[in-house]
């Protein structure tokens, strides 16, 4: 029989010491009961540490010349492997995780590339594309498109977008609220209505007008940071301007919304400094628009108070043309008939029914139109009510404000700030026949203070210029026009008394106008020979110096001097001359007066240039008209009155004699190289003929 392939057996266990063989398999799992520790003493055998070889583990790689085996690693990595596969086999997902996470972290600032630089032109175009989109998402749907208007915010935040970026996110957020702001003002939600049940659309609706108003309040915050930045921050002037701008975009298109103070805060800022530029001129400009424009009076109210705080502030050390944006008030003035001294013009009532046609009714039984006309008696009553309570609320904020602007006044004028007092003045003469009565005496003493003050003035820089006439510079009094502010001083003295009740307040409060009626008559003469009399403040004759390093803006060194914007100084000649001799609010001038009057505006006449010569001889005109018979001594000498020598140069009007004298210069007027001068000239003669 064929003998069967060997076997290979396994050793069990090492060999005994002295050469014996291991158990059986009977004796090894113990068939015996007093065997069954046979291993026991194998157990308790010292054991000896042998190295093991590393054995190849890894499968041979097939190649085209064939198997190739890997090298084998050394100990060290063998150990590694072995703690590493330890590791594994205790907490496997954590060993993987970690290692994931370190081979990213390591991994990244190795793989990460420089992001291309991606040019300014493109960024620009990128933008537009975007602000152009989100604004037309909105616009289509505003309530669904929310949270674009945290993405435009983001826009200008960002530090490293480009200025031109930031400047067109700032004008779309402008545009886009300017379009989307509702025409109320939206109050804030309590957590009870939040909690409260509604519906759909009334819900849907709060949180438009919450996401709505969080934006703006986000935007405005912007917009003052960069108007206002802190001490370390630099602001580009570009994106300042741009700022300025859509301040004054959303006070005029949205002034009724929330967060107006906040933008009134802004302009006034920026009026707070001498420094005048274009933010300057357009936040002015800005206020005097919301002035013209506000019917109800409360952001008027707002805006002066803000002003009149920020000049308290300041110690009224601001620039001249801040004071002329309260020329632009709507101040107490506005009726809705036209009245004048004698009558009222009322409203043009409907014309009856009964003068038109019958027009086809529709039926209705007796039950509808007794309800109908119910409903037509509540609405007028609610018309009424409404209307009621507008004009109140209107005439209290004017009101209010009226205080707050002659406060102001008042303190200029109290502490004499010379390149304040041409606007004050202004401002007074316009609203002065709303200051109260028990104000007139204190205020015609302090501008009989401010004439006497301005005549000195004048007075000393006339004998500086005879001293020195060789000295061709201009003195530092031109600073201050003193003649304007005179001028201004009379109309503001005359102003107050004219009205209905003039004339009984000048005999209760005991005032006298005679100190004004002097001062004019002898200003006629220096006026007359004014280069300047027909010139606006803005447009003075005078140029700035080129070579002055130390002017900083040669266009208001150019008119330092003037301080009103509005009127030139033959106008306000004209005005108080028409109240002096023609105005009846302060009784009938006395003849005196119109002769002396007459004789030297005829004088001042041959001076003046064509134009004011006309105007000064249409006044005359006026006043021949109306007093022909007290003046028409003086252009006929065989009608004198008067004995002795009549004094030209007389400071009082009482003590120049004028009936002594006759008015010659008719003669030169009508010999005028002017046609229209000849003309009035003959005009005055003619109608002094047909008054006797």
């Amino acid at each position: 029989m064929a003998r069967g392939p060997n076997v290979k057996r396994r050793r069990l266990s090492p060999p005994v010491d002295g050469g014996k063989s291991s158990k059986s398999k009977a004796d090894l799992y113990g068939d015996s009961e007093d065997e069954w520790d046979v291993e026991q003493d194998y157990e308790r055998r010292p054991r000896k540490a042998e190295k093991k070889t590393a054995e190849r583990t890894r499968l041979p790689i097939k190649t085209s010349e064939g198997f190739v085996h890997e090298p084998e690693s050394n100990a060290a990595d063998v150990e590694a492997d072995a703690d590493a596969d330890a590791a594994e086999e205790t907490d496997s997902f954590l060993g993987t995780d970690d290692d994931e996470d370190d081979a990213s972290e390591q991994s990244e600032p190795e793989v990460e590339e420089k992001k291309p630089k991606i040019p300014i032109k493109v960024q620009i175009i990128q933008a537009k594309e975007e602000l152009a989109r989100m604004a037309t998402l909105i616009n289509e749907d505003p309530e669904e498109h929310t949270s674009l208007f945290k993405t435009m915010a983001d826009m200008v935040e960002k530090p490293d977008a480009p200025i031109t970026v930031k400047k067109l996110a700032l004008a779309s957020q402008a545009a886009i609220y300017k379009d989307v702001i509702p025409g109320y003002r939206i109050r804030p939600i309590s957590e009870e209505e939040m909690s409260g049940k509604v519906s759909k659309e009334v819900r849907k609706l709060r949180n438009f007008e919450q996401a709505l108003l969080t934006g703006y309040r986000n935007y405005v915050q912007t917009l003052t940071s960069l108007t206002k930045p802190g001490k370390n921050v630099v602001v580009d002037p570009g994106l300042k301007t741009v700022a300025i701008n859509c301040t004054c975009t959303m006070l005029q298109s949205v002034p009724h919304f929330n967060f107006r103070n906040e933008l009134l805060k802004i302009l006034v800022n920026r009026l707070a400094r001498k420094q005048v530029d274009a933010d300057f001129v357009k936040c002015r400009e800005s206020l005097e628009n919301i002035f013209r424009m506000d019917e109800d009076g409360l952001v008027s109210l707002e805006a002066v108070r803000l002003l009149a705080k920020m000049m308290k502030a300041r110690d009224f050390q601001i620039h001249e043309s801040v004071l002329d944006i309260f020329l632009h008030l709507r101040l107490l003035g506005e009726f809705s008939q036209k009245a004048s001294r004698d009558r009222v013009d009322k409203r043009e009532e409907e014309a009856p029914i009964g003068g038109k046609k019958k027009q086809v009714r529709e039926f209705r039984t007796k039950k509808e139109r007794k309800v109908l006309k119910e409903r037509k008696l509540v609405e007028k009553d609610m018309k009424q009510a409404d209307a009621l309570v507008s004009h109140e609320e209107r005439d209290k904020n004017q009101a209010e404000t009226l205080k707050l602007v002659f406060g102001v006044y008042f303190r200029i004028l109290k502490q004499r700030i010379p390149k304040l007092m041409g606007p004050v003045l202004e401002g007074l003469a316009k609203y002065a026949h709303l200051i109260n009565q028990d104000f007139f005496g204190d205020l015609l003493e302090a501008m009989k203070d401010l004439i006497a003050h301005a005549e000195r003035e004048e007075q000393a820089e006339l004998e500086d210029n005879e001293e020195n006439e060789e000295e061709a510079a201009p003195r530092d009094s031109r600073a201050r026009d003193t003649r304007r502010e005179a001028l201004l001083c009379t109309i503001t003295a005359f102003a107050l008394l004219e009205g209905q009740d003039a004339s009984k307040a000048a005999h209760s409060l005991h005032l006298d106008l005679g100190f004004f009626v002097q001062h004019l008559y002898r200003s006629l003469y220096s006026l007359s020979t004014n280069p300047e009399v027909e010139f606006n403040p803005n447009t003075s004759l005078r140029l700035a110096d080129p070579n002055n390093a130390d002017d900083e803006n040669q266009l208001s060194q150019a008119r330092s001097r003037n301080k009103v914007n509005f009127q030139t100084p033959m106008v306000l000649l004209l005005r108080c001359l028409h109240f002096t001799l023609i105005s009846r609010a302060h009784g009938m001038p006395p003849p005196v007066r119109l002769a002396t009057f007459s004789k030297r505006l005829m004088t001042t006449a041959l001076q003046l240039p064509e134009k004011s010569a006309m105007a000064t001889l249409a006044l005359m005109n006026q006043v021949a008209k109306h007093n022909a018979r007290r003046i028409s001594s003086l252009w006929h000498s065989d009608e004198r009155k008067g004995d002795g020598v009549f004094n030209p140069f007389a400071t009082d009007v009482e003590a120049t004699n004028v009936y002594a004298g006759s008015v010659w210069e008719g003669e030169l007027l009508r010999q005028h190289y002017c046609p229209q001068v000849r003309e009035a000239a003959v005009d005055i003669e003619k109608m002094l003929a047909s008054g006797k």
